[in-house]
């Protein structure tokens, strides 16, 4: 049941992520441009460069600020990545013990 119901969060969590595919590219794309022109304003020597980076800046951080369902889907990707964690950690339960003494005494019983 705990598979099934990890399954049914993974499956949900897949096809929110991606319908959101196109508001996290259009996210990465505007922080990447946030970032480029915060760097180029740091290093502008002259008012105008300054202005123009700056400018440049408020215009990506209003697209980035336009894409918060992109928020939906990073909180996806992290469910996903919830699911995928403990379906491994699951399966690594089910074999034998890690702890040589478990092992040991598995074997001291076999004896006897």
């Amino acid at each position: 049941m705990k598979k099934f119901a990890l399954f049914l969060l993974g499956a949900i969590s897949l096809i929110v992520l991606l319908t959101h595919v196109g508001s996290l590219i259009g996210l990465l794309v505007s922080l990447a441009v946030l970032y480029f022109a915060f760097k180029k304003f740091s290093r502008a020597g002259s008012t105008g460069g300054k202005i123009l980076w700056a400018t440049v800046g408020i215009i990506a951080l209003c697209f980035s600020l336009g894409n918060v369902p992109a928020i939906i889907g990073i909180v996806a990707l992290v469910a996903l990545y919830f699911v995928y964690k403990n379906w491994n950690k699951q399966q690594r339960d089910d074999r034998e013990p890690e702890d040589p003494f478990d092992h040991f005494e598995k074997e001291w019983k076999e004896i006897r």
